[in-house]
């Protein structure tokens, strides 16, 4: 745990729990917090009771709880909800394998973390290791951290072997030459990058040619990218903290730059928050569905082809 006395200034708040400064500063106008104190510059400085509050919240938000409901309660309180809204688990080996995970990570034993990553991914290949083993293990950590249980370091070095794991998986396939060509990459702000990667897992394996260009892409250069590299489809990914509106007006405006030939997802648990439909944006809130959306853009694909070439016979 950090120091009861530790001040972290609002670039470090951003970082560890996932919040922009904009939703920080906004949430201090409307809810009255977090309300940071202000060093001799003025800089807003926060303590780890609020910081410890924020992931809380931040973790309630991931499950589709509105921010204006939470602020007012208690750590206490958040932790309960939190606890009670977590889904039972029915796998037997899984909570285990968790355990494992956490004890590893308390230990500090970044070895052995990575063996048991590497040996998982061997055992049950790139595409099931990210849906069975990757997106629990992720979650449980997550859910560890925000309640403190982990350090903000043992934490990063959780999702720094897992990225190193699964990139090692993904560069053994053999470079692919077919479609589509996939560009990856997140909204300026949306600093989580570990969402691009499993994405980019799932699809390799499906022979489809994968182009990231990591986080915090501007919108013109992500339409720059799309047309440079000649892709067909643009995926995005958001964390459930990312702010809807700001989400959805981007993905309408990137929508009217993009040709229609490309085809743009956008998936992470932010889209679960999506209420209103966005044409032309083909929403994955379940990574389980990525193979299902790319089986379905390669029939539509196919048929397109199909009528071009009818086309041009007359």
């Amino acid at each position: 745990m950090e120091a009861p006395g530790l001040l972290l200034n609002i670039s470090a708040v951003e970082r560890e729990t996932g919040l922009s400064k904009d939703v920080l500063r906004m949430w201090e106008r409307r809810y009255g917090f977090p309300k940071p104190d202000r060093d001799d510059n003025g800089e807003r400085q926060y303590t780890v009771v609020e910081i410890a509050k924020l992931r809380v919240i931040k973790r309630l938000m991931d499950a589709g709880m509105r921010p204006g409901k939470l602020v007012h309660d208690s750590l206490e309180q958040l932790n309960a909800v939190a606890d009670a809204r977590t889904p039972p688990r029915d796998e037997v080996v899984a909570p285990t394998l968790e355990r494992d995970i956490l004890a590893m990570l308390r230990n500090h034993d970044a070895p052995a973390l990575q063996n048991a990553l590497a040996n998982m991914l061997m055992r049950q290949g790139l595409q099931r290791f990210v849906l069975e083993t990757i997106t629990p293990l992720n979650s449980t950590v997550g859910e560890a951290w925000m309640r403190g249980e982990l350090q903000i370091f043992e934490e990063h070095l959780y999702t720094e072997q897992l990225q190193v794991a699964l990139r090692t998986a993904i560069n053994a396939f053999p470079r692919q030459t077919g479609t589509p060509k996939v560009l990856l990459t997140t909204f300026p702000g949306e600093q989580h990058g570990l969402g691009l990667l499993m994405v980019e897992a799932l699809l390799v394996p499906e022979g489809a040619q994968c182009i990231s260009l990591g986080i915090q892409t501007p919108l013109e250069d992500i339409r720059r990218a799309a047309l440079a590299h000649g892709v067909q489809l643009v995926a995005l990914s958001f964390s459930g903290a990312f702010p809807v509106r700001q989400a959805t007006d981007g993905l309408a405006t990137l929508r009217r730059q993009l040709p229609e030939t490309v085809t743009l997802w956008a998936g992470g648990e932010m889209t679960r928050r999506v209420r209103k439909t966005m044409p032309g944006v083909v929403l994955i809130p379940d990574l389980a569905a990525t193979t299902g959306a790319l089986k379905s853009w390669r029939s539509h694909w196919a048929q397109l082809t199909q009528l071009r070439a009818a086309a041009g016979e007359h």
